[in-house]
């Protein structure tokens, strides 16, 4: 009964009408150079603080599902990835509609994203309750450990620098701490100031770090003569379904690459689309055609960053973990309706857990069929001058921040974050652990504090529980591991210096 009613939920007229507005502004924020899935979701999240809870996710899972299959676009027309998600997609497209089949390149794009999605959230329907379920005998100690475990793999696998990456996540926990301990509502790093006292609020923050850096590269790169005209023909799907269906193997293998890859913590579609283009090039009987344009790497590509969605939403809705820089701002969506996810959320709240379900498949539906209508004129939208987009979307940003609680002070930690985020990307170091950081600093901590409170203050109780150590034993290796491959790494870099002198 309880699922009916979650599925139900979302056919609302009002939850449709979110849910394609959604997709649409995903996709135009997608298929614009620059501008993210992440900073389509970071601009919007204000506008969902007046709505219903369902309301709310369905309009930020409408544009994260919009923004990562909006990339192929722009992949395809401009050899310009629209997202991070759509590298490898450029690989092929963009040779594809030199030849002329620039049409074929984004008609097989757009339908194999819809499949992708499709598949990633089925895997996301049967695998969350079985993940939650195992979760609900997690304690104190197994809680810490994951967090630690996910700042440590975010570190090392999304940076080349381990210790930028660590940096990184550091900073991200420092910023977590401003304010009153959760605890023992002690004050910290408030500097005297009344004003932080209650911390740093966690929009402002976080559309910050996405979208202010973004905003910032794209003035600085900005060529007012960069834009040309694009012209294109697409018929039907511009593809038949037997070329397209021959391409199942690499279909399932990009789906579970995407799936898997999107569980892990942090990593994301960014990571997915490469690895599941070079299995597919690795594993093919002509990989000598792959960069030549050829339907198989534009297949691999799209197929496991979408399906990187559903593997993303796995940890964020069993654990309340984020699987990627998305759904780290979609955990705030959740936050900011005073839902905190995890495994009690399949048991307390299952018909917004199942609404969350419908409106993925609401919104796949309605990439697919948008997409395929609007493609001209989206194509026309990529024409669009920066210096009259840019200025739109910055308002948007400090709107947005100032209407949470009606304060200045939202507006400056925007504005300070943004500029901190520009500067750290400047100095190479990533912005997704320091997202991650503050948004799994209270977790990380208060269950640090709760264990230690268990057990007499003693931090040695963590070997009594198996699965804590397992992860913090992961964590390890994975630093380890990363160090180890960053000494070889210079060591090869050296050597071929060596060699060239």
């Amino acid at each position: 009964m309880e699922v009916i009613t979650g599925l139900l939920a979302v056919f609302s007229p009002f939850t449709i009408f979110l849910i394609i507005g959604g997709v649409i502004i995903g996709v135009i924020f997608g298929a614009l150079p620059g501008l993210t899935a992440a900073t389509a979701v970071a601009v919007f999240l204000p506008a969902t603080f007046g709505m219903s809870a369902t309301n709310g996710i369905s309009l930020l899972v409408g544009l994260y599902i919009g923004g990562i299959s909006g990339g192929l676009v722009s992949a395809i027309l401009l050899k310009i990835p629209g997202t991070p998600s759509s590298i490898a997609t450029c690989f092929d497209g963009g040779p594809m509609a030199d030849k002329g089949e620039a049409g074929k390149a984004l008609g097989i794009g757009i339908f194999t994203s819809f499949v992708g999605t499709i598949l990633g959230l089925i895997v996301l329907v049967f695998l969350s309750p079985i993940i939650a379920d195992f979760a609900l005998k997690f304690g104190p100690w197994e809680y810490f450990a994951i967090g630690v475990f996910s700042l440590s793999l975010i570190s090392t696998l999304i940076s080349s620098s381990v210790v930028k990456g660590l940096t990184s996540a550091v900073i991200g926990l420092v910023l977590s701490m401003i304010g009153r301990s959760a605890v023992d509502a002690a004050p910290r790093l408030t500097f005297g100031l009344r004003e932080m006292r209650g911390g740093l609020d966690l929009l402002p923050v976080l559309i910050g770090l996405f979208a202010i850096p973004e905003i910032l590269k794209n003035c600085e790169h900005y060529d007012r003569n960069a834009a040309k005209a694009i012209k294109f023909e697409m018929k039907g799907l511009g593809f038949s379904l037997k070329e397209y269906f021959s391409q199942w193997f690499n279909i399932i293998r990009s789906t579970l690459i995407g799936v898997g890859i999107g569980i892990l913590p942090g990593i994301g579609g960014s990571t997915s689309n490469i690895i599941a283009y070079l299995a597919a090039k690795n594993q093919s009987k002509y990989p000598e055609k792959f960069g030549t344009g050829i339907i198989d790497g534009v297949i691999a590509s799209e197929t496991s960053n979408n399906a990187t969605i559903g593997g993303a939403m796995v940890p964020l809705l069993t654990l309340g973990i984020p699987g990627d820089g998305v759904t780290a701002l979609l955990l705030g969506g959740l936050l900011l309706h005073g839902i905190s996810p995890g495994p009690l959320l399949f048991i307390n709240q299952k018909v917004l857990v199942y609404s969350i379900f419908g409106a993925m498949g609401v919104a796949s539906f309605a990439m697919l069929f948008l997409m395929y209508v609007g493609i001209h004129p989206l194509a026309k939208i990529l024409e669009v001058p920066n210096h009259i987009l840019l200025p739109v979307i910055m308002v948007i940003c400090v709107v947005g921040s100032y209407t949470v609680n009606n304060r200045m002070f939202d507006v400056i930690t925007l504005l300070v974050v943004g500029i901190m985020g520009y500067v750290f990307e400047k100095l190479d170091i990533p912005l997704t652990p320091i997202v991650m950081g503050f948004v799994l600093g209270p977790l990380v901590e208060l269950n640090l504090r709760r264990g230690l409170m268990a057990n007499k203050n003693s931090f040695l109780s963590i070997v009594n529980s198996p699965i804590a150590m397992i992860f913090l034993a992961i964590a390890i290796v994975s630093i380890v591991y990363s160090i180890i491959k960053g000494k070889l790494r210079s060591k090869a870099i050296i050597a071929d210096s060596s060699k060239a002198i």
